[in-house]
């Protein structure tokens, strides 16, 4: 057992979880890729190619590009699994790039069965390996959030950035991390106390080292301070060395992440290189004709019910089945927003003799229990069917599946400048916003999650928050 300093919190010892957990993950990647293979394998056997003899050559080599793709794109790095979109990001490009190296072999070695390997196997293969990953996932997630599975941190830094580290990292135990204690300049907490905001304060920014190697942490996480120099930085890191602590350092753009951020190494020296947002290019073309198309899709299975939803409206109170309002779009164009009419009509005016009984936060108005909502809008609202009309702005190129929330002209018209950078792209029928809380989220952390979204956007991270939403509608938590 580790002798700890004078001060030093007792910790227990860290488990063998992550390597577990790598193990496992690796397993049933490797099980779907298997089941995949072998399933889709026997379907072109028996029911496309009889009479094949080579059918389980093909097979072999399949599962091998397969497996050599996921190991070539990282997909096992420990860093990328049980959080993010980095972990489903690298899934994706090990199959598209299995797919391409399956592809090109099927040309150049005239093997024509491939292409039905590549377009119904690897398909198939591939939504059994993302739902393996995301099932997992969540057993990892629920396990965070009960207190296990957790990576000790020892975290150095000003007071202010430490607190609002703390903050997070308490409020989105998922992501597996638990600040244990904390280095201060002069080793004491606000007031000369030992604690910082109930974390033991150890010593000082000067000792880190030691009390990472003695305490036990897998993560030294580094915030920005005035101590900090890039000797000192450089010096941590080799101090650190052998110590099994994985040194971390928080950017001042604390809230520039992703593909934004890129390591590059300039006149012998490494720099942090922060690439502007992209708003343009393929990656934009692809979003653009998969929100047509996923709402032309979705349109088409939600008719049913969207029919019996104007029924039940129609039935329920006097007024239109519609409800249609101005909304504030992609560079501060304005739109016409259309929804399912939730409220008695003329709700709108209804707002200034409420306007004591307020909850919204910032400058949004809103109420758990608003008696303007009919009694058919308030189960609409619960599960969020209120909005399906937006497939309508999404199919028309004013909105986007995915996107910041859709403002109203007066609320835009009292944007703070960096607030603005929210209208840089299409607002969406879902978005962070709706996967974190929704209505009950304070305004400040709404507006910090959209522009997130703003700067951080990739494909991935719309095909995570898209999978989240259908969560957080049926829960219907935070909806009112």
């Amino acid at each position: 057992m580790r002798s700890l300093p004078a001060g030093e919190p007792s910790l227990p010892p860290v488990s063998g979880w992550e390597p577990r957990y790598r193990a496992a993950v690796i397993l049933w990647d490797l099980v779907s890729v298997l089941v995949g293979v072998v399933g889709g394998g026997g379907f072109v056997q028996y029911r496309i190619h009889p009479d094949d003899p080579v059918i389980g050559e093909v097979g072999v080599t399949v599962f091998a590009v397969l497996v050599l793709s996921l190991l070539v794109n990282r997909a096992w790095n420990t860093a990328a699994l049980g959080q993010g979109a980095e972990e489903f990001r690298r899934l994706g490009r090990a199959f598209l790039t299995g797919a391409v190296v399956l592809s090109m072999g099927g040309l150049l070695f005239d093997i024509a069965r491939l292409r039905l390997w590549v377009f119904l196997v690897i398909p198939v293969t591939a939504v059994l390996v993302f739902t393996s990953r995301y099932t997992q996932r969540r057993v990892l997630h629920r396990k965070r959030r009960e207190g296990r599975c957790l990576l000790p941190v020892l975290a150095a830094g000003s007071t202010h950035t430490m607190r609002d580290l703390i903050a997070r990292t308490r409020g989105s135990a998922h992501l597996g991390w638990r600040v244990d204690a904390v280095c201060t300049t002069d080793g004491r907490g606000p007031g000369h106390s030992d604690h910082l905001d109930g974390v033991p304060v150890v010593g000082r920014i000067s000792d880190l080292a030691t009390h990472a190697r003695r305490g036990g942490y897998r993560i030294v996480a580094v915030t920005p301070d005035q101590h900090w120099t890039p000797k000192r930085l450089q010096q941590l890191a080799w101090r650190l060395e052998g110590s099994g602590a994985d040194m971390v350092v928080a950017p001042v753009l604390m809230e520039v992440a992703g593909p934004r951020l890129h390591v590059d190494g300039v006149l012998g020296m490494p720099l942090l290189r922060v690439s502007a947002p992209q708003f343009t290019g393929a990656r934009r073309v692809v979003k653009d004709v998969f929100d047509r198309l996923g709402a032309l899709l979705l349109l088409a299975v939600a008719s049913p019910v969207m029919l019996a939803i104007a029924l039940a409206i129609a039935v329920d109170s006097r007024g239109g089945v519609f409800y249609r309002q101005r909304r504030v779009g992609k560079d501060g164009r304005e739109f016409t927003i259309v929804k399912f009419r939730t409220m008695v009509t003329g709700a709108h005016r209804m707002v200034t003799g409420l306007a004591e009984r307020n909850e919204g936060h910032g400058l949004l108005f809103k109420m758990r229990k608003d008696p303007r909502i009919t009694r058919v809008g308030g189960v609409l609202r619960r599960y969020s069917l209120d909005e399906l009309p937006q497939l309508f702005n999404v199919l028309t190129g004013s909105m986007s599946l995915v996107g910041p929330r859709p403002p109203l002209p007066e609320e835009t018209a009292r944007y703070a400048p960096d607030v603005r950078r929210r209208l840089l792209v299409k607002p969406g029928l879902t978005g962070l916003w709706q996967v974190s809380g929704r209505s009950d989220l304070p305004w400040e952390e709404a507006v910090r999650l959209d522009l997130r979204y703003v700067e951080d956007w990739s494909l991935a991270l719309d095909a995570v928050i898209l999978w989240k939403t259908v969560r957080a509608v049926l829960s219907g938590h935070g909806a009112y």
